[in-house]
């Protein structure tokens, strides 16, 4: 997906995903290498990306049932070996992850629902932009998610994607369901504190 001619001089440390095998790096990732910015710059987030995390986050810890997890924290999905993405958000029935509580590695179980809050990926190779966040989510579906959510911060837009339906987009004022008919509303959400 992203390829760069010079990948052997580009330290690990600026990748931010994999995709078999090809590094997805940072956004602003050649800020970095020419010593604009920090490494901490780059993989930070937006306060308004952080306060619709830790809402969310706080809405599911409420009214979610017992028998699932909330993960945050860009929480690694391990697709193959040479390939994984990040989740901001990552839902998950606590059955299928009982022996993975202790593992100090990637999921290679696929959350019931994931939501992203915009992405941190550099797209200056992509030629279209939608390509990227298009097979991520293409990925995460091929790899049992059962409902992908994008929230867009820029274009106040919500994404939502699940396999063999089609996805909708729509404004992020109107409300939609994220799982066991937990709804929100993102503009009203952020608006509530």
């Amino acid at each position: 997906m992203i390829m760069d001619r010079n990948v052997q001089n580009i330290p690990s440390e600026l990748i931010y995903e994999m995709d078999n095998g090809t590094p997805i790096y940072y956004r602003g990732y050649k800020d970095f290498l020419n010593g604009s910015k920090q490494l901490d710059e780059l993989m930070g987030s937006s306060f308004l990306q952080s306060d619709i995390i830790t809402q969310l986050v706080i809405l599911l810890g409420i009214n979610l049932s017992k028998k699932f997890k909330v993960l945050t924290n860009e929480v690694g999905l391990q697709f193959s070996t040479n390939s994984w993405r990040y989740a901001d958000i990552a839902i998950l029935e606590k059955e299928k992850i009982k022996d993975q509580t202790n593992l100090n590695k990637y999921l290679e179980i696929a959350p019931d629902v994931v939501i992203e809050i915009d992405f941190k990926a550099s797209l200056s190779e992509i030629q279209h932009t939608s390509g990227y966040f298009h097979k991520k989510t293409d990925q995460l579906l091929d790899f049992g998610v059962k409902k992908v959510v994008w929230i867009f911060t820029d274009s106040q837009k919500v994404m939502i994607a699940e396999k063999n339906r089609p996805w909708q987009t729509f404004n992020w004022n109107l409300p939609f369901e994220i799982i066991e008919k937990i709804e929100v509303n993102i503009k009203e959400l952020i608006e509530e504190e």
